[in-house]
């Protein structure tokens, strides 16, 4: 061998009788992550335990060595320091007051099976590698069909709530224009969706990738609730008509990203039938509702809606990333997005190919993300979970009325909020004045408080509650509380938020 052969053949040699010592990692990173400051659950110890310790970007480089060389190497020991830097330094979404996104606190047990998951690092595109979890995936998404009342459903697991909502355009597509799989959309009339325009920003996205156009995503004018207006919905459905174009979907909200709004669902559902549109929810955020019994209501005519996207990594703690895509037609999917491929999805195989779920995905390698979504339902029972669910909308509510009983501190963007979003303003002192004074000005003033609160925050790490503005209302920068299954709150905790918000906006 040449010089640069054996330099190899010794490196690679060196590779293989470290490789046992090097699994070792696992060990020592289990123990750094069983930490209470790493994950931050105990309530006990919210008080003293900082969600983050906030650096700019810059100086934060300064702090870890962030840079990859072609032939440094590090010890298991400088691995390990490594390990304790990243989550010094990280968010701890677990921490009882982290209410900044969507998700929040995980579940234990699907901590669990996200774990194991990983460790047994498959892809649920075939039951040939992936027997076990392609039981699983199929029986999650029948007993989510289920609860949805779709009774001959399918769907399949997505990266993401704007790849499952991209599903639900895709299968319409193909529905009305079967051709489009084969020979695209060259010649036909401009397709048209409509949505509205508090909606998540995927939907035009989706347009733009599709090649439908962004214009052609059409904003419906919502109301007072912050819910789709179904007479401009109808309007405007009439008006692509009359231009020549083909409206061919509708997107409803249940649960909007900022608001937590609940479109009318059978009164979208009539709009879609009387003009034959595929109806879609994104219920990504309201999907848990599911499994309410208080607040079950508010998917009320779901079972109509053509298909369906939801994320039980938001408001139910399973861990990043845990999205469905539903669709009330049994086959649509696998002929949809099927096509040959020989050498992975062979129809001859020794085993039953049905379950050989991967070529009606967009994807080819594919997580695990069902398993452990279904651990969870195994520990508890999904009924458990719906306990859960309307306990975290009426923490909600009964933080609303908190706000309402400071009203010279606080002031609410809705006087009830539908799920378990809470948006709100907080008055700081110097503002505390009549509210004949309340003009223009003081307005311009009140939007900027939420992002100096929150500069107070993230530099305190006691607190983490988002902030937005709502340009369909025309309003500037508030509060949005978010409430979560995990951690499980009780009513004293509303009001050590509050307290804290008053202390950080007055420093």
């Amino acid at each position: 061998m040449d010089g640069e052969s054996e330099t190899t053949a010794s490196i690679v040699n060196g590779v293989r009788m470290r490789l046992m010592d090097d699994w070792r990692i696992l060990q020592n990173v289990f123990k750094l992550v069983q930490r209470e400051e790493t994950i931050c659950v105990n309530p006990q110890q919210w008080q003293q335990q900082k969600i983050v310790d906030f650096m700019q970007p810059d100086e934060l480089k300064k702090h870890i060595n962030l840079t990859i060389k072609e032939k440094e190497t590090s010890t298991l020991s400088d691995i390990e320091e490594i390990c304790q830097q990243v989550i010094k330094y990280s968010v701890k979404t677990s921490h009882g007051r982290f209410h900044n996104q969507l998700f929040g606190q995980l579940d234990p047990f699907g901590l669990a099976g996200s774990w194991l998951t990983e460790a047994l690092n498959t892809s649920s595109y075939t039951f040939e590698v992936a027997p076990v979890f392609s039981l699983v995936e199929t029986e999650v998404i029948s007993a989510v069909c289920r609860l949805a009342g779709y009774s001959h459903g399918d769907g399949i697991f997505a990266p993401g709530g704007s790849a499952s909502n991209m599903y639900g355009l895709v299968l319409a597509r193909y529905k009305r224009i079967p051709t489009v799989k084969s020979s695209g959309m060259f010649g036909i009339r401009p397709l048209v969706i409509f949505t509205s325009e508090d909606s998540h920003y995927s939907l035009k996205k989706a347009a733009h990738w599709l090649g439908i156009g962004a214009d052609n995503c059409v904003a419906v004018r919502t109301n007072a609730k912050g819910q789709m207006a179904l007479d401009d919905l109808e309007d405007k459905i009439k008006a692509a008509k009359e231009s020549g174009l083909d409206p061919f979907f509708i997107n409803a909200t249940a649960g909007t990203t900022v608001l937590g709004a609940f479109d009318d669902l059978d009164g979208i559902a009539d709009v879609a039938q009387r003009y034959g549109l595929w109806m879609h929810v994104d219920a990504c955020l309201g999907g848990a509702v599911l499994l309410a019994y208080k607040n079950r209501q508010l998917l009320k005519g779901l079972q109509r809606a053509n298909s369906f996207a939801w994320n039980p990594h938001k408001t139910l703690g399973v861990p990043l990333q845990c999205s469905l895509f539903l669709t009330k037609e049994s086959d649509l999917l696998a002929r949809c997005n099927s096509i040959e491929v020989n050498y992975l999805f062979q129809q001859d195989k020794f085993y039953d190919v049905t379950y050989d779920t991967g070529n009606k995905s967009i994807q080819c390698g594919r997580k695990i993300d069902a398993f452990k979504f279904w651990l969870m339902f195994k520990a508890r029972g999904y009924g458990l979970y719906g306990h859960l669910v309307d306990h975290a909308i009426e923490m909600a509510r009964l933080l609303e009325q908190k706000l309402r009983a400071r009203p010279d501190r606080f002031r609410l963007v809705l006087d009830q909020h539908e799920y378990s979003n809470v948006c709100f303003w907080y008055i700081p002192k110097a503002m505390r004045v009549p509210s004949s004074e309340e003009n223009e000005d003081w307005w311009a003033r009140l939007y900027t408080v939420a992002p100096k609160v929150k500069e107070q925050m993230a530099y305190s790490g006691t607190l983490m509650v988002g902030y937005s503005p709502l340009s369909s209302r025309q309003l500037g920068n508030f509060f949005r509380m978010v409430f979560t299954c995990f951690p499980v709150l009780e009513a004293a905790e509303l009001d050590i938020i509050l307290n804290e918000i008053e202390r950080l906006g007055e420093l």
